[in-house]
């Protein structure tokens, strides 16, 4: 016999019909997690840089500066444990060799190339010509394999008087870099808008990018941007409302993440310089603001930097690393996977931090897993959405070269396309 039931279809359908709408906007707004590899850092320089080098002898010369710096002030694995406070002997060794095959194969995984603080107001001529380079040699270095992963330009901001000059550098970059690829942009190109206040902002950006792509036939959507978060405005609108939500919503699906700005966002609320920091209150505030406004649409997060460059003395460069992977673990901890690196001395603690994250949680993380797809009791009882996070846990670690794939599938049991699966991706 069928199973009485009191709800009428009448009632069931409008049920359904009321919430249609929901159920669009829910799959618009919030996609999730677009499933590729995020960085673990951005690296700054400005454009100049780029004057009498390539994009890949920029690259190596930063690995070989931090390996130099490695080498000097922490040259094997008892040194550099001692540094940032490791005690498990086998992890310290497993990470140490890690940061230095790291530093050799791929020391940055995400560079922007600056035209904005680091670079400065320039003449016209100047800036046209820098755009123009950085537009040949990212193509240069994408096409010989030189290149990192991801790669691009953080242009001059919205603002009335220097809004010209960065969509000129924009247009400039963009043109250039598609030209020198036969019509086609990198996979790995970024892009960053910085010191965004307002919305329109947002908007006016996207229809840049917009126009671009009808005047050069690329797919609609193609380019997509990074909204840095530099100002209070950018958190809480005169209007009482939290502006970055409705940036995401402005930029009409291309926003790829928010990047925090520590210095520009403590200024703006007042903290003085002595105490500008990734761990003072306001940027606490203002981060978690950005984590449930990003929750869920598929935008990322990326903490902002350290100014205290590890150079000098030994006693010096060990306070500064002290420092620097302390705050990198304190990121990671808060589900800010992504954060800035200003100097090639911040490589190393960059790396050993990661890499303990990852490696130490390993086997916990690939048993909780295995136990939740053999649905077997645990000591924890996980649920959907706990698998999901393990699994982008592991995939996190294997991006980045904290954890190999033979080791996370012996561990979990898991190869990579099963990880991905549980991960949504």
């Amino acid at each position: 016999m069928a199973a009485r039931t009191t709800f009428s279809s009448t009632l069931r359908e409008g049920i359904e019909a009321d919430l249609a709408g929901v159920d669009a906007d829910l799959a618009a707004r919030y996609p999730g997690d677009p499933g590729t590899r995020q960085p673990v850092h951005t690296v700054y320089v400005p454009a100049d840089a780029l004057a009498e080098r390539g994009v890949g002898d920029l690259v190596r010369d930063w690995g070989g500066q931090a390996l130099d710096l490695l080498d000097r002030h922490a040259p094997d694995a008892a040194s550099l444990a001692a540094v940032v406070g490791q005690t498990d002997a086998a992890l310290a060794a497993d990470v140490h060799d890690r940061v230095r095959a790291k530093l050799q194969r791929e020391p940055v995984e995400d560079l922007r190339i600056d035209f904005e603080d680091g670079y400065g107001p320039r003449p016209d001529a100047e800036e046209d010509a820098a755009a123009e380079r950085a537009a040949r040699l990212v193509a240069e270095a994408v096409a010989d394999g030189t290149a990192p992963p991801f790669v691009g330009i953080r242009m001059k901001c919205m603002e009335s008087a220097v809004r010209a000059r960065g969509v000129r550098t924009l247009d400039l970059f963009l043109t250039g870099l598609l030209d020198a690829g036969d019509g086609a942009l990198p996979e790995g190109l970024v892009l960053t808008l910085p010191k965004v206040t307002y919305p329109e902002q947002v908007a006016a950006m996207a229809r840049l990018l917009d126009g671009f792509e009808q005047a050069t036939d690329l797919p609609e959507g193609r380019i997509g941007f990074e909204i840095q978060i530099e100002t209070t405005q950018a958190i809480l609108g005169a209007d009482g409302r939290a502006t970055v939500a409705r940036m995401i919503e402005a930029a009409g699906g291309r926003a790829t993440s928010l990047h925090y700005g520590t210095f520009d966002y403590s200024a703006s609320c007042g903290v003085s310089a002595a105490y500008q920091s990734m761990e003072h209150p306001v940027a606490d505030h203002a981060k978690a603001v950005m984590q449930v406004a990003a929750a869920g649409t598929g935008v990322r997060l990326s903490d902002g930097s350290t100014n205290v460059i590890p150079t000098g003395p030994t006693e010096q460069v060990h306070a500064a690393w002290q420092l620097h992977h302390r705050l990198v673990r304190r990121s990671l901890e808060r589900a800010y996977y992504q954060g800035w690196d200003m100097h090639p001395g911040h490589l190393p603690t960059r790396y050993a931090a990661v890499y303990a994250f990852y490696r130490e949680g390993l086997d916990a993380a690939a048993a909780r897993l295995a136990a939740y797809v053999a649905r077997t009791a645990g000591d924890v009882m996980d649920e959907p959405a706990t698998a999901k996070a393990l699994s982008g846990y592991l995939l996190r670690g294997l991006d980045c070269g904290a954890v190999d794939a033979a080791e996370v599938e012996k561990a979990a049991g898991l190869d990579r396309k099963a990880l991905d699966a549980l991960a949504g991706r």
